[in-house]
């Protein structure tokens, strides 16, 4: 429900407000996509645990494991993508930043990069759905012991978590470093003109790039955090000890994974400006408050984005 709400709103909002329609806002609206592809498995689970068994058997199950895979590989790289952009714009805000037509051909990319690690296990020419813990989830296969099998488990875990979190990995440490360099030019060159601080317009846009930065980089956190103990599950029935895998152990790391999705939209709320004030405007009921001043230079920001396009 909360993933429901959350992300809902999210959609509605980054859609229908123009001053939202950025570049850059076309990944958190790729996002929410994808963590509403990924609510809609639970009515299904819901329904699996009454009837102890995955609604629509095999069928049923390669829908649920297919919403599943496309969902959370598809986080997976969208938050790579997330990373580039704020590297891109906070970085190189003059020229750097994605233009518009940029910004849609990398959000379809994400789409493509989801696509072929979950259909494949639906077509039976590169491993398969099965149903997992109690048999009301469903996942690929992870524990059938052949060198089939564990060529998929390992390469899904390169392709769908260990490469987008290298990228991710590589954009916010040099971003963070792009940083801590253009902290140091400021402080020489206050030191030189012999005054306390340089604070330009600029960079009162680059604190609240920075606050969507961090709200993408909480994302990210939340991600591993949920994601990684699935992962270590699937490569230990692959590779491990499988006798140390119960249904519990299995399932829980399951759903586990799926609570990122409810998570992501309430980041945004507590930390993008722009999304805070109009979330002020249209959902009185939250009582949200944003402060005007850093939402007119945010709204310059996304001016200069759009203007881009």
């Amino acid at each position: 429900m909360l993933s429901l709400l959350g992300n809902g709103i999210v959609i509605w909002i980054f859609s229908t407000s123009k001053s939202l329609r950025t570049p850059s806002n076309i990944f958190i609206l790729n996002l929410a996509v994808f963590d509403l592809l990924m609510a809609t498995e639970m009515p299904m689970l819901i329904i699996n645990s009454f009837l102890e068994r995955t609604i629509g058997w095999e069928t049923g199950c390669d829908v649920y494991a297919l919403l599943g895979a496309i969902s959370g590989m598809g986080q997976a790289i969208t938050n790579a993508a997330i990373a580039f952009d704020r590297y891109r714009t906070i970085s190189c805000p003059i020229d750097g930043r994605l233009n518009g037509k940029q910004a849609m051909v990398l959000a379809l990319f994400t789409w493509f990069w989801a696509l072929p690690f979950s259909i494949l296990p639906m077509t039976g020419l590169w491993g398969r759905y099965v149903a997992e813990g109690f048999l009301t989830t469903c996942s690929f296969d992870y524990l059938t012991d052949d060198e089939d099998t564990k060529t998929f488990v390992i390469t899904i875990f390169f392709w769908a978590y260990v490469l987008p979190m290298l990228l991710i990995i590589y954009f916010y440490s040099q971003l963070l470093k792009s940083i801590r360099s253009h902290e140091k030019m400021l402080r020489d060159q206050a030191k030189k003109m012999n005054v306390k601080s340089l604070v330009s317009n600029q960079d009162k846009e680059r604190s609240v790039e920075m606050r969507i930065a961090k709200a993408a980089f909480t994302i990210f956190f939340l991600f591993v955090l949920a994601w990684t103990p699935y992962a270590v599950v699937a490569l230990t029935g692959a590779y491990g000890n499988r006798e140390a895998l119960t249904p519990l152990s299995t399932m829980l790391p399951a759903i586990f994974a799926k609570t990122v999705s409810c998570i992501d939209p309430w980041i945004y709320a507590i930390n993008h400006p722009r999304y805070r004030q109009e979330l002020e405007k249209r959902c009185k009921w939250m009582g949200i408050r944003e402060k005007i001043a850093e939402d007119t230079v945010s709204a310059q920001t996304e001016k200069v984005n759009a203007e881009e396009t």
